[in-house]
């Protein structure tokens, strides 16, 4: 009989290791606890030393280091790979966790969301059927109804959770399209050519995406005009109807924003599901953002979201949890139908289950296989409670009208709007400078305040001018960290002005 095959990495002599023993079962649930103990020491301690939100490294920094690893050649020892991890990863990580993160929207995360993380990891339930997930499923569909309650939706609404804002606003518009297919009849394909989605000129760039992937082309998206506050306009949503009218379109959907990216702006709902039920249009409520507001002080800033047939929410935003956490919600749960695939292997229509004994949520979703991810927002609803989560998200909301007032009185600055939510626009002024060497001192302003690493900031365009943005979710953030962030970015401008031979 031959002999074990030996490793590259195996000394002469040696039998190649048994790798059963790197499952996670029974035999090997202490030595789980072991390894799983040095990790989190590890991360503890570097959360307890971030000073920064960054290093400031580069792609070309850290590419060598990757490169070089022999993925061919394990280490097989833990505790070195947790070293060499430490090295390519913790070192030079973005830490949103710090204050000074005011970049995307990316939140710091709660505990108890890690718990229900550590839990949903190891257990590594796939929610897509009931002999998968048991209980899971159960707990998911318990806070689908919780959050459905909270907007308002009605006792036949339902949902899913999914990987992000971007494939909720996808399968809505999945849906919008199918109902108005079975609405119209007819051929798909001769509609897709007509077919139009309306959303706010600041509208998240994932309807367009969506729309392109649902076959009816980026040409497919209207953009709507918005007010100084970057809301649509009631008028120009009903004079952009009218002309769908005029030219023989067919609109399937208005998608509504609760939260924008860049303004955290909140379209007027309440006009808008006027309008959609007067031309029998689909309501998308986009409140990836803005979903926080369901356990907020300021919850009336979403009245009219409960008119909605359809919601996008991102837990991962205002919520504090660990990415990913999101759903998508209907108003009237046959809508999820129309992603319902049978498989003979995995939820045939003659097993002879019942969707109320064996309830299979892949019924509901785009996605086959997906985590638990509910799991962390039950785990901090029961730790918490919604009032606690509210009162985190409130912390920010206030913070970011004080940086408006700030920026509102600083002279150094130009700021877009006042939020609504938490985030901040506004430019570096410079008066007498040049617009195109202003513009060069706004975006590196950016760039060299991240490379310094003491903070991290956004960018974006505004009527085709570089603009910054704070972006809080951090309710460690404070005043003083906003004024001197500010600092160092009017600093970093004026820097550039003078290098350039401008003048101030």
């Amino acid at each position: 009989m031959s002999s074990p095959a030996r490793s590259l990495e195996d000394p002469p002599g040696s039998l190649a290791p048994d790798h059963r023993d790197q499952l996670f079962d029974a035999r090997s649930a202490g030595r789980y606890r072991d390894l799983s103990a040095d990790a989190i020491d590890r991360v503890a301690d570097r959360i307890a030393r971030v000073d920064r939100p960054c290093t400031g490294a580069t792609a070309e920094d850290l590419r060598p280091g990757i490169e070089s690893v022999d993925l061919e050649r394990p280490l097989r020892d833990p505790s070195a790979a947790l070293d060499e991890l430490e090295r390519l990863y913790l070192d030079d990580a973005v830490y949103f966790h710090h204050p000074r993160y005011m970049g995307h929207l990316n939140c710091p995360v709660v505990l108890p969301a890690l718990l229900g993380e550590s839990v949903l990891s190891a257990i590594n339930s796939s929610l897509d059927t009931w002999d998968q997930s048991a209980g899971g499923t159960l707990i998911e569909q318990r806070l689908i109804r919780w959050t459905t309650d909270r907007i308002g939706l009605g006792d036949r609404a339902d949902g899913v959770f999914t990987s992000g804002g971007s494939q909720s606003n996808l399968q809505a518009l999945s849906m919008a399209r199918d109902e108005t297919h079975r609405r119209e009849g007819g051929r798909l394909a001769d509609l897709l050519p007509r077919m139009r989605v309306l959303t706010s000129r600041v509208g998240h760039f994932s309807v367009a995406k969506s729309a392109a992937l649902l076959g009816m082309g980026y040409e497919s998206v209207i953009s709507v005009a918005c007010d100084d506050r970057r809301r649509m306009r009631p008028d120009a949503l009903a004079a952009e109807l009218r002309r769908c009218r005029s030219e023989g379109l067919l609109p399937i959907a208005v998608v509504a924003t609760a939260g924008t990216t860049d303004f955290g702006s909140i379209d007027p709902l309440p006009q808008i599901s006027d309008q959609c039920a007067r031309h029998g249009l689909w309501m998308h409520v986009d409140a990836a953002y803005g979903c926080g507001l369901l356990v907020s002080r300021h919850r009336h800033l979403l009245t009219g979201i409960e008119h909605a047939d359809s919601v996008t929410v991102d837990f991962h935003k205002s919520y504090f949890q660990p990415v990913s956490s999101s759903a998508v919600l209907v108003r009237d749960s046959r809508s999820l139908g129309h992603v319902t695939y049978h498989a003979d292997y995995l939820n045939s229509r003659s097993d002879g289950s019942t969707p109320l004994l064996s309830p299979n949520q892949v019924d509901k979703s785009l996605q086959t296989t997906r985590r638990f991810d509910a799991l962390k927002l039950w785990m901090t609803l029961r730790i918490m409670g919604a009032d606690g989560v509210g009162e985190l998200f409130d912390q920010v909301l206030d913070l970011a009208v004080e940086g408006w007032a700030l920026l509102d009185a600083d002279p150094r600055f130009t700021v877009v709007t006042r939020p609504t939510l938490s985030t901040l626009v506004f430019r570096c002024a410079l008066p007498g400078v040049a617009p195109e060497i202003a513009d060069g001192a706004n975006r590196y302003a950016r760039e060299a305040l991240l490379a310094s690493g003491l903070a991290v900031v956004a960018r974006t365009t505004v009527d085709e001018r570089p603009y910054l943005k704070l972006t809080l979710l951090n309710p460690r953030s404070t005043r003083q960290d906003i004024a001197e962030v500010l600092d160092l970015l009017a600093a970093h401008a004026e820097r550039y002005v003078a290098q350039t031979g401008g003048t101030l």
